[in-house]
């Protein structure tokens, strides 16, 4: 008789199916199944066909009872490639991570306006704990006050999951250069007065104590 261990997914705890192939001295066969030590099923070789003995609400497919229970929501995330300069061409990335089954729908907006043109999307890439994640691009040229959107569609999230992203510019007015410098150079220039009456002080306090 052999015996076959098949391991099962998705559980808190581990557990087992082992299915049974039998050969009797009287020619006939016996092949039967169970799950975790109890019969699920066996194989009736006369009527070539195979007979279940659980309740009928327990799936036949493994894979849809993988896809029912194995469900994880996804997390997201949207920023720039690199950094914003107007006018500039740039690409927006929308990073979806952890989620399961492998199977998303990603979604761009511009200030309110789905977006199809220069969006790209990436293959699945599998994580270690058996996760997925994936990458998704907008490219654009920013423009101050742009708001994009990257929205997430998952079965594990009951409603989808929208990021924003601003366009905003950080530049600093190259005006202020002088007067930063000037304040430094100031700065400097008090600090060693300072220190030199301080040792002339110390000096003259020496020269009258001996």
């Amino acid at each position: 008789m052999n015996k076959c261990l098949i391991p099962l997914f998705c559980f808190s705890v581990p557990h087992e199916i082992t299915y049974f192939v039998g050969c009797f001295v009287n020619g006939t066969i016996d092949m039967q199944s169970e799950f975790d030590g109890e019969e699920i099923l066996y194989i009736n070789i006369q009527k070539k066909e195979i007979v279940f003995t659980v309740p009928t609400f327990i799936d036949t497919d493994p894979d849809f009872g993988r896809f029912l229970f194995c469900r994880n929501p996804p997390d997201s995330m949207i920023f720039p490639s690199r950094e914003v300069e107007p006018g500039v061409e740039n690409s927006l990335i929308c990073f979806v991570n952890n989620f399961y089954p492998p199977s998303i729908k990603v979604s761009w907006t511009k200030n309110g306006v789905p977006v199809r043109r220069g969006v790209s999307v990436g293959d699945y890439s599998p994580n270690n704990d058996q996760t997925f994640r994936q990458f998704s691009t907008l490219t654009f040229t920013p423009s101050e006050g742009d708001i994009y959107s990257c929205t997430v569609e998952h079965p594990a999230l009951e409603t989808p999951k929208t990021r924003i992203w601003e366009v905003e510019f950080y530049n600093t007015d190259p005006s202020l250069g002088p007067v930063i410098y000037c304040g430094v150079g100031l700065g400097l220039g008090v600090m060693g007065i300072t220190v030199g009456v301080f040792f002339i002080v110390k000096g003259q306090q020496y020269l009258v104590c001996r």
